[in-house]
Order: structure tokens, then sequence, then C-alpha cells
């Protein structure tokens, strides 16, 4: 059984390039499964895994559980570790619109940033750069400096470990440069706090929630409801996001649809 659980670790690190901490996840999930059936984790059946699947309420928590599982088991009936192929649907969860501020709300809250200082030019780069980007608040703290070039950002340290480049707004590239232009500490990274640290995730959630009052990831659902409002490509929106699957970005379209509706009740006679 060990054997087969490195094999797996393998593949999910390798072949799906999943990053280390949702290989943890995958295998720990495992491991409860193991421990609560009191079998090996090649001999169960479905009856197996509806049981240990029912001590779980919470739909969410449910599906992360069922995505460990049912990858292992696709994997396991490939391989011909197991003869029967064992897969149970995901649980429907409701679709719940994403929090997002529009363009007037954002640049409202970072014209009220001092920046006559370091420490203010650096925060209103920073919510800039997280809005014109759509970057996870983990990919913008791991930039570096040489990630941004001729207007474009690599982002290396993705989800996943996939690397994707997107554009930035002239107007985000303006603050960065005036930032780094007076940020003198001796480092490749592009978010340092007063000592020259990288800043930390909860110095980035202070700063985003000071000025907008709104965790970080808000502005990235800011920056693609931006597009899709916009008239933007559901799959280039996918892109510029890092989405491994279209599925996730499509909850976007509900805010079009909600767009489209207050343009009518606005602007129709018969609304």
């Amino acid at each position: 059984m060990t054997d087969i659980l490195v094999a797996f670790e393998e593949y999910l690190s390798v072949t799906k390039a999943l990053d280390a901490l949702t290989v943890s996840s995958y295998l720990a999930d495992l491991q409860q499964l193991a421990s609560f059936t009191a079998k090996s984790l090649t001999g169960l059946d479905t009856a197996d895994v509806l049981s240990f699947l029912s001590t779980f309420e919470n739909k969410r928590t449910l599906n992360r559980k069922l995505s460990a599982i049912n990858t292992f088991f696709t994997f396991c009936h490939r391989q011909n570790f197991t003869d029967e192929k064992i897969r149970i649907p995901m649980a429907k969860i409701p679709k719940n619109l994403p929090k997002y501020l529009s363009p007037e709300e954002i640049m409202a809250g970072v014209e009220m940033i001092d920046r006559s200082r370091l420490q203010g030019l650096r925060d209103y780069a920073l919510i800039l750069f997280l809005y014109a980007s759509g970057c996870r608040i983990s990919e913008a703290l791991n930039a570096q400096r040489s990630d941004v070039l001729e207007g474009w950002l690599k982002i290396r340290f993705a989800k996943g470990e996939k690397e994707r480049v997107v554009p930035l707004a002239p107007v985000a590239l303006e603050a960065l440069e005036a930032y780094l232009a007076e940020e003198k500490m001796s480092s490749s990274y592009l978010w340092l706090n007063y000592k020259g640290d990288v800043l930390s995730r909860i110095s980035a959630y202070k700063i985003v929630k000071k000025y907008l009052g709104v965790s970080p990831h808000v502005l990235r659902h800011s920056f693609a409801s931006s597009l899709i409002i916009g008239g933007a490509d559901l799959r280039v929106v996918q892109e510029l996001l890092g989405h491994s699957s279209l599925e996730t970005t499509q909850i976007y379209t509900h805010i079009q649809k909600q767009n489209l509706q207050e343009t009518m009740r606005s602007y129709h006679p018969l609304s």
C-alpha cells in the first residue's frame, strides 16, 4: 500500500503538477479514509467510501475529500491496481456571486493613500498591481523585479506550479515604477516591509483592508468581473486568472447577467 501511495504522490506532483500543499492534503484525506474503514485502500468498494463521506455535512468539505478519493481511484484503475473504478459525483453547491468592487470604488480607495512616503507609494502600487494583474496574493508576494518586463508580469509561482504571463495596465506600471524608484533596499522581490524583508500575507491583507475594506482576494474577483462586464471572452479571463478549468471561471458569467439585468432595468422603457 505504501508503494501505491508513493506512486500516487509522484503522479500528483509530476504528471498533474499540483502544488505541495494540495498533494499533502490529498494524501491526508486518503489516510483518513483508510483509518475510518480500517481496510486497505485498494480493497475498498463504493459502499465503504459512501459510508466515510456520510460523516461530513459540509458540502465543500465533502467535495474536497471526493476530489482526492476520485483522483486516487482513477489513478489506481488506470494502473491496474484495482478492478473496480470507483467514482462518486460531486455534491452540488449553489454558486454564490463573488464579492467584487467597481473600478470607481477601488480608485476612490487608493486616492486616500498618502504617497509622500515610501510606505504610501508601496501600498498604492500594491493595490493597483493586484487589481491590474488579477494575481493571487501569494503570487504577488513571490513576484520579483525581473518578473516585470516591458509591461508584462511573469507569474512563476502560480497555483499548481503553472507559469503564466499577464499584461499590466499603464497606471499600475507607473505606480510600481514610482515605488521602486524610492525603494532602496537591496532585494530582488517587489513588495518589502520596512526591514527589507518580503511583505507578509497578513501585512498585505491589512493594507488592502485599510483602504478598501476587503481582502486582497476580492481584488482578484474585481479584476475578473471588470473584464467580464467589459465583454472579455471567458477563455481569455480563464487564462489570465490561471484557472485550470473553464468551469471555475464560469462563476463570473453570473456577474455579466446581473449587469445586463441592471442595464435593462435602468434604460428600457418597459422595465
